[in-house]
């Protein structure tokens, strides 16, 4: 697939870069997310405009009320939500090599944050990190592989200290192609005992077929560990 244009990367931010994939074309969630920002591809819409201010705008109020100083996001994407976030100490991680590279670029002059390409192989980059909050922001919809999705959801409470944070829909329906939207909540009652549901906040854009990306399905879930947890 050839390099997009520099207007399709414009038009590709603000639409957010959907991919029409052929039935069978899709092969598993990582690799499609390696080649759509290989080729000019964006987070998505979640990440730009109004969704992304509504994001930080809680994610901001979040963090100067419970006084976080470290913070660790599994599924980083491009880092352009970072923009408006203002977090003491960042670690951002993402499956794809493009999508770090470009976080990195927008944060080269801010050494508070730091990105890594998560691998299989080696130490992974959180255990050393020091969370007292982890966050998933519009990821866990897009995990259509059961195995995945266990995995990333392990991590994702194991990398904090005190909060988990998860920005998604929770409701289930049938896979398609890059997107299967999952009741999470009971994996985490079920695999995650030690962590109480502690605040909901609904979207203040919530989804609208006629306005599919200034709109989302997507509300934040705020999960706090139980005192004498380890």
């Amino acid at each position: 697939m050839p390099n997009m244009t520099e207007v399709g990367r414009k038009l590709a931010h603000i639409l957010g870069w959907k991919r029409h994939l052929k039935v069978g074309e899709f092969s598993d969630s990582t690799t499609y997310w390696q080649e759509r920002y290989k080729v000019g591809g964006t987070s998505g819409s979640g990440s730009y405009g109004r969704l992304a201010q509504f994001k930080a705008e809680v994610l901001n109020d979040f963090l100067k009320e419970k006084n976080i100083r470290a913070a660790v996001e599994f599924g980083c994407g491009d880092g352009n939500q970072l923009r408006y976030i203002l977090y003491p100490t960042y670690l951002g991680l993402d499956v794809s090599p493009d999508a770090i590279e470009r976080a990195r670029k927008i944060s080269k002059n801010d050494s508070t944050k730091r990105f890594e390409v998560i691998s299989e192989a080696g130490e992974p980059a959180w255990k050393s990190f020091g969370a007292d909050l982890s966050l998933s922001l519009d990821v866990i919809y897009h995990l259509v592989e059961d195995a995945i999705f266990d995995s990333y959801m392990r991590e994702l409470f194991l990398a904090s200290n005190r909060f988990v944070i998860v920005y998604s829909s929770n409701l289930e329906s049938v896979p398609e192609t890059h997107v299967r939207h999952r009741c999470f909540t009971d994996w985490v009652v079920t695999n995650a005992p030690d962590w109480n549901l502690i605040r909901t906040i609904p979207n203040r854009f919530p989804f609208d077929p006629n306005l599919p990306d200034e709109t989302s399905k997507a509300d934040f879930f705020i999960f706090e560990k139980r005192s004498g947890a380890e």
